[in-house]
């Protein structure tokens, strides 16, 4: 089982910039596509970002393209995010999730393990 540790999380000025990082426990972190999504007070989890396993091919949610980018790194075993131009509506929860598959998805009930979550307010 993977466990996942977010952090990076915090309050900052709206135009401001912040970076997110998840720890995994698992070795194999190579063999996981990598996932963020976040969710907002009263609405639903939604897509931020997804990054395939030894490639790096990256997706990206409209809301967020062009200011947030998704990377790993699978000698340290971490997915990072990103987060540049923040703007009011990005404040949410983030969450980051691992998905054992080949295959990228957006949807956030195709992702197997999830992390606690960390606050991201701008």
């Amino acid at each position: 089982q993977v466990q996942l540790v977010e952090s990076g999380g915090g309050l900052v000025q709206a135009g401001g910039s912040l970076r997110l990082s998840c720890a995994a426990s698992e070795r194999t972190f190579s063999a996981y596509v990598m996932g963020w999504f976040r969710q907002a007070p009263g609405k639903e989890r939604e897509f931020v970002a997804a990054i395939s396993r030894e490639i790096g091919s990256t997706y990206y949610g409209d809301s967020v393209k062009g200011r947030f980018t998704i990377s790993r790194d699978n000698a340290k075993d971490t997915a990072y995010l990103q987060m540049n131009s923040l703007k009011p509506e990005d404040t949410a929860v983030y969450y980051c999730a691992a998905r054992p598959s080949p295959y990228v998805s957006r949807r956030y009930g195709d992702y197997d393990y999830w992390g606690q979550g960390t606050q991201g307010d701008a």
